[in-house]
Order: structure tokens, then sequence, then C-alpha cells
């Protein structure tokens, strides 16, 4: 079984998702990188120095936030690394980083929608850019880029995953707790503030509660009226 390095309470799938994202980019960067270097992958009608620094440079970025998702697994994606400047050692909020990363899983949802679209609408086929030269270069294009529909559907997924787990919805083993009270960055509280956390203080206060309302409740008896036995009188003999 492939071991994964991920936290504590991080679902398998979740692991294994979140893995998975990096290695689906690598074949289309691939793909581009052979393009810049003059392999017959495709046609390329102006091809310059332009085009060569975009292709290296939209490589390296889209590996790079997809590479971002192992931080919804692993430790750096709840608290920033100490060698970072400003933030380093801070805890990363639960609600920013799941809101970039559902962010950035609808922005991929937009673009297959559109690539989707213009494919069978015919947009720019007549305009200048890259095109295909025959059935060998079609089926290694598609073999390359269509591995790339999945990292919208992982990332939302993985980024709900994380959600749950810094709410407290996943116990130690990854598995779903509904009955979990925690909420936020509770388990960051106790390290900020120096005091417990904000749910097992609420928790104390919801105990103490019960115990004030049980011992109130609690119907009392009647102190024992009967009198106390008089001690016998000692005779002093001389």
């Amino acid at each position: 079984m492939m071991k994964t390095n991920a936290l504590p309470g991080t679902p398998r799938w979740a692991a294994l998702a979140a893995h998975a994202v990096p290695l689906i980019v690598i074949p289309s960067g691939i793909w581009r990188i052979a393009l810049t270097l003059g392999a017959p992958v495709a046609e390329v009608d102006d091809p310059g120095l332009g085009q060569d620094v975009y292709q290296i440079v939209l490589t390296v970025v889209a590996e790079l936030l997809a590479f971002l998702t192992l931080g919804l697994v692993r430790s750096w994606g709840e608290v920033f690394p100490r060698r970072l400047p400003f933030v380093g050692g801070r805890p990363v909020s639960t609600r920013g980083a799941t809101t970039a990363a559902l962010c950035g899983a609808f922005g991929l949802f937009a673009l297959v929608g559109w690539f989707t679209y213009a494919a069978y609408a015919g947009l720019g086929q007549n305009s200048v850019g890259t095109h295909t030269d025959g059935p060998v270069q079609e089926v290694l294009l598609y073999v390359c880029y269509l591995p790339l529909l999945a990292w919208g559907p992982l990332l939302a997924a993985v980024a709900v995953a994380y959600r749950r787990r810094r709410t407290g919805r996943y116990d130690s083993n990854g598995r779903h707790d509904g009955n979990s009270p925690h909420d936020g960055n509770s388990r960051y509280d106790e390290g900020r503030t120096g005091g417990p956390a904000a749910s097992s203080c609420v928790e104390k206060q919801k105990n103490v509660a019960r115990y004030v309302a049980a011992a109130t409740t609690r119907p009392r008896t009647a102190p024992d009226s009967t009198p106390a036995p008089e001690r016998p009188k000692r005779k002093h003999t001389r």
C-alpha cells in the first residue's frame, strides 16, 4: 500500500488526491517543454523567444500551483514555515486557505468549460498559435492534457476535507465525526492566548451549568428534629 506524507486525521482518499494533483499536471508541462525545445509534438505558426518564454513560465506556474495542493494535507498548510518573511510561524487561516482553494477549483472549472465550448464551436481555428499536424500529434496532445480535467474536482474535494479536518469533523484516523464541537482555528487559540481553546471553554461552561442545575433540583431532606439523648450525670463520691 502506498504511503503518503499527510497529517494525522487526514482521510486517506484526501491524501491520495492531494498527491495526485502535481502528478497530473506533469504531462502537459512535459509537452510544452518538448514543444519549446523543437520536438515534433505540434506545429507552431510563429515560433520565437516570446513563445518559448511563455511556454516555460506557464509550465512552472502551473506546477507550483499544483504543488500548493499538498499544503492542504501537510503541516505547512496549517502553520506558515518559519523561513517565510512576515508570516513565518503564524497559523494559516482555515477560512482563507479553503476559500483560496475553492476559488482555484472554480477557475479550473471555468477554464475547462471555456475550452470545451471553444473546441465544439470551432472558435480560433484559423488564428495564429499552436496546431497539431496529423493523428499522432493529436493523440499525444489529448494524452498529455486530458489529465488536467481532474485537477478541479480533486482540488475541490481536498479543500472540503481540509476544512472538515481543521474544524474537527474528522477524528485522528480520518473518519468523519459529526458530533465534534470544534470550529474555526480553535486548535490555535491556546497557542495565541495562552489559555484553553475556545471550544474547550464552552464545554466547561456547559458542564458547570449542568452541575448547578442538578444541584438545585436535587430534593432536600428535612433535618432530623429528634433531640439528642442526654448524657448521664456523674455522681461525685467523696
